[in-house]
């Protein structure tokens, strides 16, 4: 993926990139700013993929491009989403190996390759999170639908895939049904 920003704002640490929190209060190499703006949401263009909208937000371990993580609006930290049903949370998808006291951004519109379960998936598959904390699957669970996510691949992806294209459109996990 080479995501180029759309935007005319200076200083943008590329999507793909991660950058290590710093506790000097100088300036950061190549004159970035660390960790930059927390929360800041820019759309970047992808010749593959398209457009997409980003989410500038601290890493948590274990985090790999193309994991489902959960995000808090206030903090803007992350955790890997977890196999919890009925959640409600904000997610979105990791888009560098993003871990702890490291920044960068996470996708949360556009089309997006995601980690998944060894599963098959079919064209416009609702999507799931799946029982391993980040990745997802296609199979219906209970309270654990990602909302504002389907399956955007045009032809079956075999279970020995482990990424699926998906298009996400502000995801949230799916909240208590009554």
């Amino acid at each position: 993926m080479s995501y180029v920003f759309q935007s005319t704002t200076l200083g943008l640490n590329p999507i793909a990139s991660t950058i290590a929190a710093s506790a000097d209060t100088g300036p950061a190499p190549a004159g970035r700013s660390t960790p930059g703006r927390l929360g800041a949401i820019e759309k970047a263009y992808d010749p593959v993929f398209g457009t997409a909208e980003f989410i500038y937000l601290l890493g948590v371990v274990g985090t790999l491009p193309g994991m489902l993580v959960e995000y808090d609006a206030t903090t803007f930290q992350t955790t890997l989403s977890p196999n919890t049903g009925n959640d409600e949370n904000p997610v979105a998808v990791a888009m560098s190996a993003n871990v702890a006291s490291q920044y960068g951004w996470y996708c949360i519109e556009g089309v997006v390759p995601m980690l998944k379960t060894a599963v098959q998936v079919l064209p416009n598959a609702k999507i799931y999170q799946s029982a391993t904390a980040g990745r997802i699957m296609p199979t219906s669970a209970s309270g654990k639908q990602i909302l504002g996510a389907r399956g955007a691949n045009l032809t079956t992806v075999t279970a020995t895939t482990s990424t699926v294209a998906v298009l996400i459109s502000r995801p949230t996990k799916e909240g208590q049904i009554t």
